[in-house]
């Protein structure tokens, strides 16, 4: 009778030791971080980012929207870029008299038509998006004739790049 009185203890204290309150259940514990490395995995590729060469110095702003997968026009202070491409010198397109610029408008039409959305029906297309990359004291003549040679090309949506700034209401 008293070993089974022991056994019966035994077997109480070590359910005891087993529901404790502050003990952390490790299986539980490991699904939470494999989820969470998962989600982070999954998530970090979504980040898109310009390249910034140190040569270009872009204005700021309080813009909230993140740079998509475009085609990318960098204006430096020497030359005009379409992908890393050299198109043409920008004493070039400061000295042109036509507001589209020729050689420009050239390297921009290799780039492929899309469909525009809404406009199936009637075979409406365009090249979808461009983005302009310029250092801030590029004058805004030669940004205006850039943009002018980007419309030219059937280039639906234009963006300039710009370095966040904080402050701001964000959304102005």
């Amino acid at each position: 009778m008293i070993r089974a009185h022991t056994l019966r203890t035994q077997r109480m204290e070590r359910r005891r030791k087993r529901n404790r309150p502050g003990a952390l259940s490790l299986t539980s514990l490991m699904d939470i971080f494999t989820i969470l490395v998962f989600f982070l995995l999954v998530n970090s590729s979504q980040v898109e980012v310009l390249p910034s060469p140190g040569t270009l110095v872009l204005p700021e702003s309080v813009a909230v929207d993140g740079p998509r997968q475009t085609v990318l026009l960098m204006v430096t202070n020497d030359d005009i870029l379409v992908n890393g491409e050299v198109v043409m010198s920008v004493a070039d397109a400061q000295n042109s008299t036509a507001n589209v610029l020729g050689p420009l408008k050239t390297r921009l039409l290799q780039e492929g038509l899309l469909p525009v959305v809404g406009g199936e029906a009637n075979g409406a297309v365009s090249r979808g998006e461009i983005n302009i990359m310029a250092d801030k004291r590029i004058p805004y003549q030669l940004i205006k004739k850039i943009m002018a040679t980007c419309t030219d090309a059937r280039f639906a949506k234009i963006s300039l790049a710009v370095a966040h700034r904080a402050g701001g209401d964000g959304g102005a």
